[in-house]
Parts: structure tokens; C-alpha cells; sequence
């Protein structure tokens, strides 16, 4: 089963959850029971690493690096 990222637009507050493919859009309740609404958002990632045809480059996915600098730009490349 995959792992689903959740967003309450009220607070911003963002959960995950393992589900079923067929219930990544079902409806969430609250995990606190506070009533919130939480709404499936896109899912972000970062791999760092060489990446075959890059000539040996530091490759940057997902626009993060473990240097902090979103979109990279660390001294890797």
C-alpha cells in the first residue's frame, strides 16, 4: 500500500497515511478528532545521487538537497 500526504487548508497542518489506492481520495477523518478537513496533496521527494548518463554530476530530484538549497546548489554539482 502506498503512503497518501494530507493537508488541512485551515492550519496547515499536513499528515500521511497508508492506503489503498482505491481510497486515496476517500474522505479523512481527523486523526486528533478535532474536526478538521485534510485534502490529498501532491507528494514531494528528494533522491540525491549519480544518476546513470550524468557523468558522474551530484543530481538534484523532487528540487531539494540535502545542502538545504532548494533546487540544489550546493557545491556537488
Amino acid at each position: 500500500m502506498p503512503i497518501y500526504e494530507y493537508l488541512c487548508e485551515t492550519d496547515g497542518t499536513r499528515i500521511e497515511l497508508l492506503r489503498p489506492m482505491s481510497q486515496a481520495d476517500a474522505p479523512v477523518e481527523d486523526p486528533e478528532g478535532k474536526g478538521r478537513v485534510f485534502k490529498r496533496v501532491q507528494s514531494t521527494f528528494a533522491a540525491t545521487g549519480t544518476a546513470a548518463g550524468s557523468g558522474g554530476k551530484h543530481v538534484h530530484v523532487g528540487g531539494c538537497c540535502p545542502c538545504g538549497k532548494p533546487g540544489g546548489g550546493c557545491s556537488k554539482n
